[in-house]
């Protein structure tokens, strides 16, 4: 079925073959044909191989040819409003809002809600026996599918097909296929109608949903079956039907068991015993507010202006939920809960047992079915003389295109791969991912491996440059640890790394007591003895903390001179 990105392609072949040959149903069947590897894409009206094959073959790109053929039906639907009967729909020749082929047009119906139909004569009649039917369009469902359906109908030959502005849901048609959908029902139709060989009714057969008839669309298998076997109803009735005069006997026993007639009930069976009792042991839990109510009147309401007593009777507040008992086990009147009766027992009903009358299930005598007749060529139909869309659709913008009607499949699979591939091929291109693209690319031009693969070392080699070479955070760091003692000045004038930092912040009160005094006394002798610390200023002891400054009042600044080898 039709998808609103994808064109579909709906394909139906019938075959049949008669005696001395294959006395049976061959094959029906919906198909896509795969799509072509190439991928220049031009597009030009496509033109069947053998035209003495084909019956119909309508791409819609000339819009005069279309204006010829094709007939917008003027008619009026039975059985409904007068308003809404007449067969209103707008049909147009343009081309797709998207993925479309330069050149490439459809027949679209535009409008929605409203009967639509139109219908072209074949160029001549199809006469079901020996020759096959290949029936294949496309639709495109633009705007999405609401609810609504796009199935085409071969009109069956006779007088009705020479005037087709007549055309409507009563034109006799001999087969209905395409798809259908509202709301969750989704339907790929396919109906034909049988000629009943004994008295000529018409009766219409519609494909079952669960059988072996192979219908495939867009290379997904969605049925399979037989002409002979697989519709509904079938197409040959039953050999024998049920009496319609017979009559189950009025003594028929279809009971296979019955209650015991000798059971009786038991003397302690109380049938009036309640399914539920209270509980008497049940105790009210602590913490249950007995005397405040579940509901309160709301203290916040306040009476409406527009409040009339006389006529409204008198105004109370409403009911809110107890705020007292939103904490609480529980609020109001307290009550023991039901529990299940141990002495209920129900209604008594005897036992069941084996119905010594029973005779089995009736049914009416079979008799040889009046109406019954056997087709074993259903193919043979009605014979077709030309093709329409009678439609009703909540969904506007559904795109139909190159219709073919043949008698040959290959015909049809040429007409494909000139249309519809190549469509298919577009969206293809347009959707490829990044990767498809190069790969496609590569496929075509297999030089290209080589520059991937130099690509790939540079790539390689570079990530191993940023991994292994020296950090210049470590070559800077080499850098300041070299030797240096050599080249400097063995001098006594104090350098940038022999000042040590200036103390600050340091409580005099704590430093002078004797022992510190004595400890720094020390140190200061020991450094004057070696020769290598000399002290500019005596240090003032001060009852309060100084800080360092600049001028008087600085804190004591020891060198220290550089140590002779």
């Amino acid at each position: 079925m039709g998808i609103q990105k994808n064109v579909c392609l709906l394909f139906i072949i019938f075959t049949v073959a008669f005696a001395n040959e294959v006395d049976d149903f061959d094959e029906a069947s919906v198909e896509v044909v795969d799509e072509p590897s190439n991928i220049d894409i031009p597009y030009s009206s496509p033109t069947p191989f053998d035209s003495s094959k084909v019956y119909i073959a309508e791409h819609f790109d000339d819009k005069d040819k279309f204006d010829k053929n094709w007939v917008k039906s003027a008619a009026k639907k039975e059985g409904i409003s007068e308003d809404i009967a007449k067969y209103d729909g707008l049909w147009a020749i343009e081309a797709p809002e998207r993925d479309g082929l330069i050149g490439d047009k459809g027949l679209i119906l535009k409008s929605k809600a409203k009967h639509s139909a139109i219908a072209a004569k074949l160029s001549r009649p199809f006469v079901f026996n020996t020759k096959p039917l290949v029936v294949q369009y496309e639709v495109l469902f633009q705007d999405g599918q609401e609810c609504g359906g796009a199935y085409l109908k071969l009109l069956t030959d006779g007088p009705h097909t020479s005037s087709l502005a007549n055309f409507q849901d009563k034109t006799p048609y001999t087969i209905m296929f395409g798809p259908d959908k509202c709301g969750n029902d989704h339907k790929l139709h396919f109906i034909f109608r049988h000629v009943n060989p004994k008295n000529g009714t018409i009766e219409e057969k519609h494909l079952k949903p669960d059988n072996t008839y192979d219908v495939i669309i867009d290379n997904k298998l969605v049925n399979s079956g037989s002409l002979l076997e697989d519709f509904t109803p079938p197409v040959n009735p039953p050999a024998e039907v049920d009496d319609p005069s017979d009559k189950k006997p009025a003594d028929w026993d279809e009971r296979e068991r019955i209650p015991d007639p000798e059971a009786v009930k038991p003397d302690d069976w109380d049938e009036d015993a309640p399914a539920q009792i209270i509980d008497e042991n049940a105790v009210m839990p602590d913490g249950w507010l007995e005397d405040e109510p579940k509901h309160i009147p709301d203290p916040d309401a306040v009476r409406p202006d527009d409040w009339d007593t006389e006529m409204d009777g008198e105004w109370e507040p409403p009911l809110i939920d107890n705020p007292a008992c939103t904490d609480a086990v529980g609020c109001g009147k307290w009550e023991p809960p039901l529990i299940n009766n141990p002495k209920y027992k129900g209604k008594w009903m005897p036992p069941l047992i084996e119905n010594p009358n029973y005779k089995g299930k009736w049914r009416p005598k079979r008799i040889p079915n009046p109406d019954y007749f056997e087709d074993k060529y259903p193919f043979k139909m009605q014979s077709i003389s030309a093709v329409g869309f009678e439609l009703w659709s909540m969904s506007n913008n559904i795109l139909f295109d190159n219709i073919i009607i043949t008698e040959d499949i290959t015909v049809a699979e040429d007409w494909a791969a000139e249309t519809f591939n190549k469509k298919r091929l577009k969206i293809h291109k347009e959707s490829e991912s990044i990767i498809e693209k190069i790969a496609n690319l590569t496929n075509e031009y297999p030089a290209l491996w080589g520059f991937y693969i130099l690509v790939l070392v540079l790539f390689v080699v570079g990530i191993l440059y940023l991994c292994c070479r020296p950090s210049s955070s470590a070559s800077h760091k080499e850098t300041e640890e070299e030797p240096v003692e050599t080249d400097k000045k063995k001098t006594d004038e104090v350098t940038e790394d022999d000042q040590e930092p200036i103390l600050t912040n340091i409580d005099q009160s704590e430093v002078a007591n004797d022992e510190d005094k004595e400890k720094y006394s020390d140190q200061d002798d020991d450094d004057d003895e070696e020769g290598e610390v000399e002290v500019e200023s005596e240090e003032k002891p001060s009852s309060e903390p100084s800080l360092p400054k600049s001028g008087e009042g600085e804190q004591p600044v020891r060198k220290r001179k550089p140590r002779k080898e």
